[in-house]
């Protein structure tokens, strides 16, 4: 091993640039700085749907802090939860601050992230090389959505309490397994005490230490093949003399006060949310879990909370007249492979015997349309994780790509947006066709992907980044 060197300042140094050198001499703090933000050079053509990345760090810490807060008051037990939450409303200066802040908080993460997801969509940051950042971040939004469901229980409120059992229960249409594994999520045979402390493990340590991991390793993937922007061009395949890109610029302070501007606005809106209308209307906090959790007392209409909806429109969609139109569509799509796919013959065999044992399996002599359900809710979310494989364009950007591309998008954030609002309403007839349309759309959308990604006339992409608009 070396010998220890210390690095020599001179005498008249500022007491500052001493504690700094000393702390560097013996811990990589100035590396890591200038490594991961002070000289990380960025694409300096970003525009605003850059700032979400940086604001959902920010959010991040603010859940982590507040949530500390809330735990010194908190009490994870059936009988004591819902009147500890009352009571740091009530009772805890700044208490119901605290909580508003959490609860708006959870919400304000998922819509941050759902916007850093779109401008990954528009823009093509999951394609080559960054299709590891894309995987870590499809990660982090997963344990954002376990984060969530444990965290939903903890108030003990009437909402908090039945969503708990309807999501628990679904695992229950699993073949063989559902049942025992339902039990073992609940560790009861109904939503109880002991349900309520493993889900408050899991919400306060297990899942938070997972996240913290999974944006760590999403950020360095990301400073390690460099950002993406928003023409789609690899800004490192054009160096300067100091061997920098010329196309970019250093992280800060440029990018520093980029955010910081982002989550000032971001704070005017939370802090009117948070004073005014933290309930939302009963879409971020809804009016039953006001009420204490009652296993006697079922609510007429039971929903998660807003930002699972869409995946849960999904659900409900699958209904057992729709698993006909779905067998159809297995049908058509596996014949459509076999006409259009440049894949192995052996391969298409056997997408072709999955297909058809699957086609077996949807007659409801076989398996329920409940299973199926929760399927088709699994592969809403994991379809994402293979973006980066399913996009065959040319170009990545949408600014280069034909005009109809974007109307295709476009149809897909309604699509979106329209299964997250039917999922918060009671079912209905006209809703469960409109959902059933817009499942099949959703799921459409990406199935073809790599077919009509290629397809129409692709503008010509610059060498260097441009600024006009598109």
């Amino acid at each position: 091993m070396g010998a220890f060197k210390e690095t020599k300042l001179p005498a008249d140094a500022p007491a500052a640039q001493k504690a700094l050198g000393w702390v560097d001499d013996r811990f990589p703090l100035s590396k890591l700085w200038n490594d991961q933000w002070g000289r990380y050079y960025a694409p300096k053509n970003f525009n605003f749907w850059y700032i979400f990345g940086s604001l959902a760090m920010f959010v991040l810490v603010l859940q982590i802090v507040t949530g500390i807060f809330l735990t010194m008051h908190y009490k994870p037990d059936a009988n004591l939860a819902f009147a500890s939450v009352e009571y740091i409303m009530r009772e805890v200066p700044w208490g119901w601050l605290v909580r508003y802040m959490h609860s708006t908080g959870a919400s304000a993460f998922f819509i941050i992230v759902y916007l850093h997801m779109t401008r990954g969509l528009l823009y093509g940051s999951y394609r080559k090389p960054r299709e590891l950042i894309w995987l870590f971040g499809f990660a982090i939004f997963l344990c954002l959505m376990a984060e969530a469901f444990f965290g939903y229980l903890l108030p003990w409120g009437q909402m908090s309490y039945w969503g708990a059992q309807v999501i628990v229960n679904l695992f229950g249409a699993i073949p063989l397994i559902g049942p025992d594994l339902s039990l073992w999520i609940r560790g009861d045979y109904v939503v109880s005490d002991a349900t309520l402390n493993r889900f408050f493990a899991f919400h306060v340590i297990a899942i938070p230490l997972v996240l913290l991991g999974l944006v760590a390793a999403h950020l360095i993937a990301l400073h390690e093949v460099g950002s993406s922007n928003p023409d789609g061009i690899e800004v490192k395949e054009n160096l300067g003399p100091d061997g920098h890109p010329v196309d970019s610029i250093p992280s800060h302070p440029y990018y520093t006060v980029h955010d910081l501007f982002g989550v000032s606005v971001f704070l005017f809106i939370f802090s009117a949310v948070v004073f005014f209308a933290p309930e939302m209307g009963g879409y971020f906090l809804e009016y039953n879990n006001f009420l204490p959790g009652d296993s006697l007392k079922t609510p007429l209409h039971i929903a998660p909370t807003w930002y699972f909806t869409p995946f849960y429109s999904v659900l409900r969609a699958t209904t057992a007249d729709f698993m006909w139109v779905l067998m159809v569509a297995v049908a058509a799509y596996v014949s459509f492979l076999w006409l259009k796919s440049k894949l192995a013959f052996r391969t298409k065999a056997v997408i072709a015997v999955i297909a058809i044992v699957a086609i077996v399996g949807m007659l409801p002599q076989v398996l329920d349309a409940k299973f199926w359900g929760v399927v088709f809710f699994g592969s809403s979310v994991v379809i994402l994780a293979f973006l980066p494989w399913l996009d065959h364009s040319p170009v990545k950007s949408i600014r280069y790509r034909p005009d109809w591309h974007k109307y295709l998008y476009a149809l897909l954030a309604v699509t979106f947006v329209t299964l997250g609002y039917l999922g918060t309403q009671p079912p209905s007839v006209i809703g469960t066709i409109v959902s059933q349309v817009a499942t099949l759309y959703y799921f459409a959308f990406f199935l073809l992907m790599p077919w009509w990604s290629e397809m129409g006339t692709f503008k010509k992409v610059p060498d260097r980044v441009v600024y006009a608009a598109h």
